[in-house]
């Protein structure tokens, strides 16, 4: 969608002749359905003035494109000005221009973020102009068929039309980005010097013929990006598909082929952990991506999301990975059928409400189902470790339903985490009070599984096993409060009848904690480590279960009060004592069995149900 669409001579005369705000306004109001915000109107008065000065050049060509707002599919982001035209060998162009109103700015250390007033509000960090020129570009270039197919070469750069160089904007920092996508400033050489970037790349006007054809042209992700995409993943062994894994992947693969607006299929993949949820997840992206189909991999976990960014990193460019992995709470504003597959990962951990504070959208499930034709979840009742947490299966199926779309069902039996241990995941039920069966004990000869007395050698086992390859790491239930997030010295965990204290994850590495490097001083929990995997895990079982004449019961006062997984239990416990015992019995539950499924090869566990966890 672009907003208001003209040429360079219709541009000029609504400026001359018009308020061209007011222009765009009506425009925007005729698209969207809504009037612009009063920020987004001031923002136009200036900027759209001062890109008037700049194309009052009569070596400008009268018949090149221009538009205002363009809205870049499958992200909420618009350009703020584009021109489009051909070069002087007739090759198409368009030339993207990010408009800012700065006056002043400060470096950040972080890559390609600067601290700066964006929109009025106090200064934040936030990507450079340079990188989101660049970066807005990279979208075009990666998910327009129109631009890919017809060769158009994309120019971006930046205009901060209120803003005398200060060294900042400017510095050596940002470089690669400013060689990307030049920035021009305030001034009137700065103002040729932008004249003379949009001449030497739209030399010859098109009438808008090429800002038509990406408006209208169909939005899929180009052959290079694909590509790139597959030679990561291929070779990988890890995810050689086998068995019931097999037939999964093929037929949604083929569910995902007869899809249509008339015909929505939605596909619900049941499986436990270590089946290849999460590897057939990535494997259909890959594989319907390299078809054409414009498709992403949602989830609410943004550990599995952060750790496949890295593992792409250095094969894709990160504007291009972070358009084929989203959250689940990013589709409340997309329009139907934006999307031909979405492949939507844990999706057991879906909430209903998306946002910071839980107030936008109506429900996760349909939002995801109405924004495409085909959607396959991949779920797990047994690993729904939140009260917010709705994704079991006859829920995901009632919304499909509901939608009108045909359902398929299809599990995953196959174990390939644990040893391939069938039996110890049988094991686990029966030993966390899950589900009784007849797997009172397990083999250990084909699973390196422990009880450890104290956490001090069970941390110790994971340094030894991490030595061989980083793939082993200590983690626990959340019943200790972060102190360390306010005093970075603080301990978090600490057990002192065995002189055991460690900090939380949670800050430093973040989502990325299963794989940075020094990391397995710290210890993991839920949040962190759901949807991955390790060689070894080691778990600190805390006193929210505890063994009570040999039966596991689930005691949730004990968990950190910091916890926002049963976050508002006690007022619940009021309006409904039985269901929400029923339900935090069974997050306590599942939480220790997704933790103490993380292992390829081994488990070890303490049990700290007679510490102290807080102070």
């Amino acid at each position: 969608m672009i907003v208001y669409q003209a040429t360079k001579s219709k541009f000029l005369h609504d400026s001359d002749h018009d308020q061209i705000e007011d222009v765009v306004q009506r425009a925007f109001v005729q698209k969207v359905g809504r009037y612009a915000s009063h920020g987004e109107f001031k923002s136009w008065r200036a900027s759209l003035a001062a890109m008037a000065r700049v194309l009052r050049d009569g070596d400008i060509p009268d018949n090149i494109g221009v538009g205002v707002e363009f809205g870049i599919p499958q992200t909420a982001k618009r350009i703020d000005f584009i021109l489009s035209g051909k070069a002087e060998d007739d090759t198409p162009h368009v030339v993207i221009v990010e408009l800012k109103q700065w006056s002043n700015s400060r470096i950040s250390e972080k890559d390609g973020i600067i601290v700066a007033n964006r929109g009025g509000r106090a200064e934040i960090e936030g990507p450079h102009p340079s990188y989101q020129a660049w970066s807005y570009a990279a979208l075009l270039n990666g998910f327009n068929e129109a631009v890919y197919e017809s060769g158009t070469e994309l120019r971006p750069c930046a205009y901060l039309h209120n803003y005398k160089d200060d060294g900042v904007i400017r510095n050596a920092h940002y470089a690669a980005y400013l060689d990307k996508a030049p920035v021009f400033l305030d001034g009137t050489d700065e103002l040729e010097k932008l004249r003379a970037f949009i001449r030497q790349h739209v030399r010859k006007g098109d009438n808008g013929a090429l800002l038509y054809e990406i408006e209208n042209g169909r939005i899929r992700p180009s052959k290079m990006l694909a590509d790139s995409l597959a030679k990561m993943l291929k070779g990988n062994e890890e995810f050689v598909l086998v068995d019931d894994q097999k037939v999964v992947y093929e037929t949604c693969l083929a569910k995902a082929a007869q899809a249509s607006d008339a015909r929505k299929q939605v596909v619900i993949v049941k499986g436990g952990p270590g089946t290849g949820k999460s590897v057939l997840a990535v494997n259909l992206l890959v594989e319907l991506t390299k078809r054409g189909q414009v498709t992403k991999y949602a989830s609410k976990n943004a550990a599995p999301r952060a750790v496949y960014a890295q593992k792409l990193a250095g094969h894709l460019r990160k504007v291009e990975i972070g358009n084929l992995f989203a959250g689940s709470g990013g589709f409340h504003e997309a329009q139907p059928n934006v999307f031909d597959t979405l492949v939507v990962d844990e999706a057991h951990r879906l909430n209903e409400k998306s946002g910071l504070y839980g107030n936008l959208g109506q429900n996760q499930i349909m939002e995801l189902i109405r924004s495409a034709r085909c959607t396959v979840f991949f779920a797990d009742d047994n690993q729904i470790v939140t009260l917010a947490d709705i994704g079991r299966t006859e829920e995901l199926e009632r919304w499909a339903h509901a939608a009108g779309a045909e359902v398929t069902r299809l599990e995953l039996a196959s174990q390939f985490r644990c040893a391939g241990s069938d039996g110890y995941i049988a094991w686990l039920d029966n030993f966390l009070g899950i589900r009784e069966s007849a797997n009172t004990d397990l083999d250990r000869d084909s699973f390196d599984f422990r009880i450890v007395d104290s956490p001090v050698e069970l941390h110790d086992l994971i340094r030894e096993k991490n030595r061989l390859n980083n793939k082993a790491r200590v983690v626990a239930g959340y019943c200790w409060d972060w102190k360390s997030k306010k005093n970075p010295k603080a301990w978090d965990i600490e057990i002192p009848e065995f002189g055991y204290r460690a900090q939380w994850n949670l800050d430093k590495d973040g989502s990325l904690w299963i794989v940075a490097p020094d990391s397995v001083e710290q210890v993991g929990c839920i949040h962190t480590c759901q949807g991955l995997e390790l060689d070894y895990v080691g778990v600190i079982i805390g006193p929210d279960l505890r063994w009570v004449d040999g039966k596991p019961m689930v005691f949730p006062e004990s968990r950190s009060r910091m916890d926002r997984s049963v976050r508002g239990y006690k007022t619940l416990l009021e309006e409904n004592p039985d269901a929400t015992r029923e339900r935090l019995d069974l997050i306590v539950r599942n939480t220790y069995k997704t933790l103490m499924s993380r292992g390829l090869k081994g488990c070890y566990i303490h049990t700290a149900s007679t510490h102290k966890t807080r102070t």
